[in-house]
């Protein structure tokens, strides 16, 4: 329901007067089911789509981040979300292999929030947890130093109470999310063809989706699969480029 009411609002602002109802794209995780497929492609029709496209989001988000998908040779990609982390392999525009995960962004704030509280007697809200990633979140710990300032409410005295929160801190917290990332795409590299692995040592691995803005999270992937592992220029923009390229090709 949610979502039919923001595409409703979304088809509204590029409609005009008798102007035709539009196509729709929309990516989707790799491992929704028939059910859940059927619940999108009714809800975009009722929000005032004349035709709707299901595409499966890793294979899109490759295309946005620029990867030869329609070449006979392997590219890989990992979209990691907020809801879920996804990597795939493409070959002729088709997905050889894929692997989806729960663990992603939002795990990633909800594992601050919980260091917090148990290191500090303190809780924060999502929000905070997310601006406190987004300003001095590390995939490892480093020399240099950075804090931020954290405000929530007292677990004790339920009063409103702030701590200074380091770098190196957060890091900490978020060593099982980057380690299951870790694994999750050496997963998916342990189950590709021989002849399509070799293209991806060449090309290396395209990082999309909020959560590869990590700091030293393609670092770190690179030096735990021996995989060149690079951000994507546009990471959180991929999935929409790679419609409007679908759209024009």
């Amino acid at each position: 329901d949610i979502a039919e009411e923001l595409l409703s609002h979304l088809l509204s602002q590029i409609k005009t007067g008798g102007f035709i109802p539009p196509r729709v794209i929309v990516g989707v995780p790799s491992d929704v089911t028939d059910v859940e497929w059927r619940a999108v492609s009714e809800a975009t029709r009722a929000a005032g789509a004349r035709r709707v496209y299901i595409i499966d989001q890793p294979l899109v988000g490759a295309i946005g981040a620029g990867l030869p998908v329609l070449q006979p040779q392997g590219s890989m990609v990992m979209d990691i979300g907020g809801g879920t982390s996804e990597v795939a392999v493409t070959s002729l525009g088709n997905m050889v292999q894929a692997r989806t995960s729960r663990i992603a962004g939002d795990e990633m704030d909800e594992a601050i929030q919980n260091y917090i509280r148990y290191n500090y007697n303190l809780m924060i809200g999502v929000r905070t947890a997310e601006e406190i990633k987004m300003s001095i979140g590390t995939a490892r710990k480093t020399k240099v130093t950075s804090t931020a300032v954290v405000r929530g409410r007292d677990l004790t005295s339920g009063l409103p109470r702030s701590l200074e929160i380091t770098n190196n801190e957060v890091a900490e917290a978020l060593t099982e999310i980057v380690q299951l990332l870790i694994d999750l795409l050496k997963q998916t590299l342990e189950t590709t063809p021989p002849e399509l692995v070799s293209d991806i040592y060449e090309q290396g691995v395209a990082l999309i989706g909020g959560g590869s803005l990590l700091k030293d999270l393609d670092e770190v992937l690179t030096q735990n699969t021996g995989v060149l592992c690079k951000r994507a220029e546009e990471p959180i923009a991929c999935v929409a480029l790679g419609c409007d390229k679908l759209f024009k090709s």
